[in-house]
């Protein structure tokens, strides 16, 4: 059996390890994995570095993208997608989450009659402003088979029309609907002790374990928004008076931020001892600042995840989240790019003595699962 997977974006080249491994694992001799990187994140801090860390398989292809209008850049990887499905007639096209690139293999493998396999399926804000809201839904609807993380995702793909009952064979018209467990579990269980032996941010950072928070800003809504960006900046600083602040920048961020015309504020940042404003860091990094953080302060969804699956209270700088289950814990508050809710809900969070996080997320075999149904149910070429 040959999958075709196809990764662009940082959280789907982790993503794609957890597959990766089983598939070395247990089908090395059965599957064949095949990658396209879109090159749609094209900073090496970003991507690259990620295949070495996790050991994942190198690309076979590599389109580089690189950055562009959501319209050009999708259509560059379309064209460069169909073109290598058409060459290696692959049984499934394994996508991830809700990039660009997620989408333009949709677009692709639906128009070359190549199974999608829709790793995430499911999950909605149920806003369509978002790229991504429009990213997911389009790919679950023309996917084969969809893996939904969560118990929540599974029922919105119930309420959209998919059926619960799986009648082979399988196909866009009869799609295969299952509730596997989340694969970015399965990484953080497996990567958390190489992390914790490996990793050595928190002596460089001179970090004290659950003495800091951990702040991650990339959305459009926040960066390309002053006013958003401002108000959850001012919030930091606010913070920082009390604990360091680590953020590791986006690209996208660092840029806006040194062109907003509030000047005063920028200096402000600058000079911030306790606010500090660092390059992008490895998985393995990131692991052990999420694991010893006090309190996470992020509007990425995968960062959401992560930092309740190592038991930290996350403020989402957010209006909505695909992942409601984390908001039903009550360990979550959305609070967009508000400043007086941020501070708030800190505050909250900083004071609240019992913290619980039920397991809501699978039981860590989200991967083996996913290749288990794939080869069992083997559609032709």
């Amino acid at each position: 059996m040959k999958i075709i997977t196809v990764i662009g974006a940082r959280p789907q080249i982790i993503k794609a390890a957890a597959i990766s491994r089983e598939i070395f694992i247990n089908y090395s001799n059965t599957i064949t994995e095949i990658i396209i990187h879109t090159g749609q994140h094209y900073d090496q801090n970003m991507s690259e570095v990620f295949f070495e860390e996790l050991n994942i398989p190198k690309p076979n292809y590599n389109l580089e993208v690189g950055s562009s209008s959501h319209g050009t850049q999708t259509a560059r990887m379309i064209e460069g997608i169909e073109e290598i499905l058409e060459k290696e007639s692959p049984n499934y096209i394994l996508l991830y989450g809700d990039t660009n690139s997620t989408l333009a293999g949709a677009i692709a493998a639906s128009k070359t009659n190549i199974p999608i396999v829709h790793v995430e399926a499911g999950l909605r804000s149920f806003n369509r402003k978002m790229p991504e809201e429009i990213n997911r839904v389009v790919c679950d609807h023309l996917s084969t088979f969809l893996f939904s993380p969560s118990g929540t995702g599974y029922e919105n793909l119930i309420k959209e029309g998919f059926s619960k009952v799986h009648n082979k064979p399988y196909s866009p018209d009869n799609p295969g609907v299952f509730h596997c467990g989340d694969i970015m579990y399965d990484n953080s269980i497996h990567f958390a002790k190489l992390a914790k032996k490996k990793s050595i941010i928190l002596n460089d950072l001179e970090l004290k374990p659950n003495e800091f928070v951990l702040t991650t800003i990339h959305r459009d809504h926040n960066t390309d928004f002053e006013e958003n960006l401002i108000g959850i900046f001012k919030a930091l600083i606010e913070i920082s008076k009390k604990y360091k602040v680590i953020l590791p920048i986006h690209p996208r961020t660092k840029s806006k931020l040194e062109a907003l015309n509030n000047k005063t504020l920028f200096q402000t940042i600058n000079n911030q001892k306790n606010l500090k404003l660092i390059e992008p860091v490895s998985f393995l990094d990131m692991i052990q600042l999420e694991r010893n953080a006090k309190v996470v302060i992020t509007d990425s969804g995968g960062v959401q995840k992560e930092a309740y699956f190592f038991n930290k209270p996350c403020i989402i700088l957010r209006p909505e989240t695909e992942w409601v289950e984390i908001l039903e814990t009550k360990m979550a508050k959305l609070v967009s790019a508000n400043f007086n809710k941020i501070i708030d809900t800190f505050n909250y969070f900083i004071s609240k003595k019992e913290k619980t996080f039920p397991l809501i997320f699978g039981d860590g075999n989200a991967a083996e699962f996913i290749c288990q149904k794939l080869f069992e149910n083997n559609i032709k070429k």
